[in-house]
Parts: structure tokens; sequence; C-alpha cells
């Protein structure tokens, strides 16, 4: 049996920010981005549309990141983020 690519790919990271303070929650996103390498995605899971969030992380990354819904509410929000490659 041979190691494949998809069989040894990483799985996101997931930053669940439900059980976090408010306060904390951007904090804590800006810390995942900032450490995400080329190509590597992490998976955000919210209580609500994190659509504020995102369109912070345009203003202050533009053209770094793109995003993916994954799910759309209504309990559980998750939104896949992945650093491009320079």
């Amino acid at each position: 049996m041979s190691d494949s690519p998809s069989t040894t790919a990483k799985a996101p990271t997931v930053v669940d920010l439900r059980p976090m303070f408010p306060a904390e929650r951007h904090t804590t996103v800006f810390a995942a981005l900032e450490s995400l390498e080329p190509g590597a995605t992490f998976v955000l899971m919210n209580d609500h549309a994190p659509v504020p969030l995102l369109q912070r992380i345009a203003q202050n990354w533009p053209d770094q990141f793109e995003s993916e819904f994954l799910a759309d509410g209504p309990e559980v929000w998750q939104v896949a983020i992945t650093r491009k490659n320079a």
C-alpha cells in the first residue's frame, strides 16, 4: 500500500468560536490567519454568519485569503478560509 497525497493530507484545523467570549473571537481568527501557510486551510465555526469578520479579513489582508461557506446556519456556520499561494 502506497501513501498518496489524498491519504496523507492533513485535515484542516477547526477554529470553533462558539465557546469563546466575543472579545476573544477576532483576535483568535487573526492569529490563525497569520500562522496559515500558503495553500493551507482552516475551518471557522461560529453561531452566526461571520460576514463582518470576513469583510475585515478582506480589508486587512487584501487578496491573501479565500473563503467558502461549508454550512450556512441556522445553528452553526462553517467557513473554510484558505491562504492563497504567493
